[in-house]
């Protein structure tokens, strides 16, 4: 399969002459593109609208397009990587009713003419969202004191938590003896985090203390599951993203969050490949949250709606407050009425661990808030075991302290912890 579109150049080679397909988006972005971010790969994913079953998609793909195909039942214990099936055409996501294909043109046609139990979307590139450094000399716990993490009783012990991102740093000294499992997505690179930002978000939401015995994370004893998604350049493909989410699942993960996301336009709607590998989750136990995005600029009277997959209906999506339990100026909004904020959390100087050597860091974005809430539902799936996702879902938003702010910042207020 060839390897995802990453640059610039070539993304605006491939689109313009894939005029069609892309013809409702190509003016809309171009300003976006120009700044090196693009938001499609080049390759498609083809989503069943009905069901999970892609048996007409198959037969048309080896029958008329003599695809080789690769089918994700063959790597449910070690996880899906692209090296893996670097001679297939198209992966089969059997558990989604996906199917992740690579291309040409008149290939496209021919799929998009022969039926309708599917839609054809372009593969979304992700990005981590553009967190803002923060000039901190002394580390804050103000996070996990106002969410109460320090008062509770739980520690998320025997709770598997995934966190998909750029990795994590394994020689990190602050998670001596932790249960740690790492898997990379990301062709050519290993799970080791040479971003900063995977551990960072992994430290929030499992990590304990640093070197001077000052206590950062959330769900301190739970188990870490590392999935590197986006790699060390800090972008990543949407398949891998769908790899990540079905490791995790297949793992047994209760929570699965996500600091990473796709700019959405007013009046997009969410992507259906996300939303169904979410319900896939949610039909296993696992629950998943996303970070809001970093586009506003509420000081400027900027307001942009909430990044994809955040948007989706089954994915909890988190806002940022600051210490004052403002809403962060840059946290995003609900604007679009398929991408509501669900719930908010700390998001505003954020000191959490880092790739060595830097070891320790205080940064901000909604990708400091979301492994708040991460962390959160993992002490909710310990003190309710026997509980379902909805179950913990609702305790989640039932507990959480009410804001006097619009809910289309902040959702249901501000996560607390049990």
């Amino acid at each position: 399969m060839r390897k995802p579109i990453l640059g610039k150049q070539t993304f605006l080679k491939e689109n313009t002459e894939r005029g069609k397909a892309f013809e409702k988006y190509f003016n809309e972005i171009y300003e976006r593109v120009k700044d090196d971010k693009p938001l499609f790969t080049g390759r498609y994913l083809v989503v069943n609208t009905k069901k999970n079953s892609l048996d007409s998609a198959q037969k048309i793909f080896k029958d008329k397009l003599n695809f080789k195909i690769a089918n994700s039942r063959d790597f449910i214990h070690e996880g899906i990587n692209e090296e893996s099936f670097s001679d297939a055409d198209a992966l089969i996501y059997d558990e989604l009713g996906i199917a992740l294909i690579d291309g040409n043109e008149e290939q496209i046609q021919i799929l998009e003419s022969a039926s309708r139990d599917f839609i054809i979307q372009p593969e979304k590139i992700v990005y981590v969202p553009d967190d803002i450094p923060e000039r901190i000399s002394t580390p804050a716990t103000w996070g996990i004191n106002v969410t109460r993490v320090l008062d509770s009783n739980y520690t998320g012990k025997n709770v598997k938590i995934a966190v998909l991102d750029t990795g994590f740093d394994a020689n990190h000294p602050d998670f001596l003896n932790r249960k740690i499992v790492s898997k990379s997505f990301v062709p050519n690179e290993t799970s080791q985090d040479m971003h900063g930002h995977g551990t960072h978000c992994i430290g929030t939401a499992c990590g304990n203390k640093d070197s001077q015995n000052f206590r950062y994370g959330v769900a301190k004893n739970s188990t870490i599951y590392a999935g590197k998604v986006l790699s060390n350049e800090g972008s990543g493909a949407q398949s891998w993203i769908l790899n990540g989410i079905t490791w995790a699942v297949n793992n047994e993960c209760k929570v699965i969050s996500m600091s990473l996301g796709s700019r959405i336009f007013p009046g997009e709607g969410y992507d259906l490949a996300y939303e169904k590998a979410v319900q896939f989750a949610l039909s296993k136990g696992s629950i998943t949250v996303a970070a809001a995005g970093n586009d506003s600029r509420r000081s400027y009277n900027q307001f942009i709606p909430v990044s994809s997959p955040a948007n989706c209906p089954s994915v909890l999506a988190v806002g940022a407050l600051d210490s004052s339990l403002n809403v962060a100026d840059f946290s995003n909004r609900s604007i679009n009425p398929e991408g509501q904020i669900d719930i908010a959390s700390p998001g505003v100087a954020v000191y959490s661990s880092w790739s060595m050597p830097t070891r320790n860091r205080t940064i901000s974005g909604t990708s400091m808030a979301t492994p708040h809430v991460a962390g959160i539902i993992g002490l909710l799936w310990e003190k309710y075991p026997e509980a379902n996702t909805y179950e913990i879902k609702d305790e989640l938003k039932n507990t959480a302290r009410r804001l006097p702010l619009p809910s289309i910042d902040v959702g249901v207020g501000l996560s607390i912890a049990p």
